[in-house]
């Protein structure tokens, strides 16, 4: 979750009061007076993988992460998806996705023509588009909290189709009359980072500076990239669009660049939405795994803010040879990121995902990464693992400087990308 809290909506305050309670918040925080170690954790496996999740709200005020996991999520092919969802502003948007972004995938015809990537790319795109409208408020309106709840159940009841008044199979997503009908969507936002393993192929999905990242053969591979302001192709759109960044934020309000969500950034009604000051557009790579890949870990930056993929690789391998359980793995590295006082790193909301692979695959000399983006041709890095010394104290919020150096977007990334 990143330090935008409680922001409310525009419907409530007036912008001007809604961007300085923003600003304020992002200086001060939000914090108990002592934290919620309480977890919530889980564990399931097939005949191919072991999973295990957990999340904690720690020293915030509220819980604003959400995730999803399905072992078996496409019941023709050999298919499970994995998610987490980083929700700032407050938990509405994370929990949308978590409910309705993966079923958008499976009902894309991308995913039916094998086309996993571009199945990702829209159900990303198409968060925002079902959050707008009477539908939208309604839904986040019970998902979201309790001073909302009442209203969005009591609309539900009034406004919502009734059934046999939708073709389900014409329009998953039908459009409703009433109060909230102009509604264009929440203040509020969430990253998502998403990895969906076929057989033998593993693409993840990103928009945001939660990460996902590899073990193989113990070195840690970033299969996700920390989309920030400060990034060369994330500042000249966020410029191009009509934006600014102040003290590494946007707009100096919100620090990080792509998020699904945040309707005050997507306003110029002149560009798509990928071109926006804030974009969904999720980063796509495919990776085809092998016999060293040992597990894949999926987290949000309050983990990350606080290790680096390759210290968190190495204390997962570490806690594997003793501890079978993946959830209490989860759950000793949030220990071991809480902070012992509120302010500063170690005080967000800790969600994780770990992912073991059961069974080798095939051997591999070196990596095929495909990067896919929506409005730019697909390209592939053929990367050799190329190894270099861990730094770190100097990379716990950089996107993989302890991996293999690869050039990408302009800028240089330590990472499978």
């Amino acid at each position: 979750m990143m330090d935008i809290q409680n922001r409310g909506s525009v419907s409530v305050y007036g912008l001007s009061e809604w961007r300085f309670l923003t600003r304020f918040e992002n200086i001060m925080g939000v914090y108990l007076s002592s934290p919620k170690t309480e977890k919530a954790s889980e564990d399931g496996e097939n005949e191919r993988l072991r999973y295990g999740l957990s999340s904690m709200q720690g020293w915030r005020a509220t819980m604003e992460d959400a995730h999803q996991a399905y072992l078996d999520f496409d019941s023709s092919t050999a298919t499970s998806f994995f998610g987490v969802y980083d929700g700032h502003g407050g938990k509405a948007v994370a929990k949308f996705c978590a409910k309705h972004l993966h079923q958008q995938v499976l009902r894309h015809e991308a995913y039916i023509a094998g086309d996993i990537g571009t199945s990702l790319q829209n159900a990303f795109m198409r968060m925002d588009e079902m959050m707008c409208g009477q539908r939208g408020w309604r839904e986040l309106a019970v998902l979201g909290d309790k001073i909302d709840k009442f209203s969005g159940m009591i609309e539900g009841l009034i406004w919502s189709p009734r059934s046999g008044e939708v073709n389900e199979l014409m329009d998953d997503w039908p459009s409703e009359e009433g109060p909230h009908s102009d509604f264009h969507g929440p203040t509020s936002g969430c990253t998502a980072c998403v990895a969906i393993i076929q057989n033998n192929q593993l693409v993840v999905a990103n928009a945001g500076d939660s990460r996902c990242v590899l073990s193989r053969k113990g070195q840690a591979y970033n299969l996700s990239k920390d989309h920030k302001p400060d990034l060369e192709v994330e500042k000249d759109r966020i410029l191009k669009a009509g934006g600014f960044i102040q003290v590494g934020r946007v707009n100096g309000s919100l620090n990080l660049s792509r998020a699904i969500g945040d309707v005050e950034f997507k306003q110029n009604k002149t560009l798509p939405a990928e071109k926006q000051i804030v974009s969904a557009e999720p980063d796509i790579n495919t990776v085809e795994l092998c016999d060293d890949d040992e597990f894949v870990v999926l987290a949000c930056d309050g983990i990350w803010d606080c290790m680096s993929s390759q210290q968190l690789v190495d204390y997962v391998r570490e806690l594997l040879i003793t501890e079978n359980k993946l959830s209490a793995i989860c759950e000793r590295v949030f220990d071991r990121c809480l902070a012992p006082s509120a302010g500063g790193e170690g005080c967000d909301n800790m969600t994780m995902i770990l992912v073991q692979f059961k069974k080798p695959t095939t051997s591999c000399a070196s990596v095929q990464v495909q990067s896919q983006h929506l409005h730019r041709p697909c390209e592939t890095n053929k990367i050799q693992m190329e190894t270099m010394k861990s730094s770190s104290e100097t990379d716990k919020s950089s996107a993989g400087s302890d991996n293999c150096h690869v050039e990408y977007d302009n800028h240089s990334s330590s990472s499978l990308l």
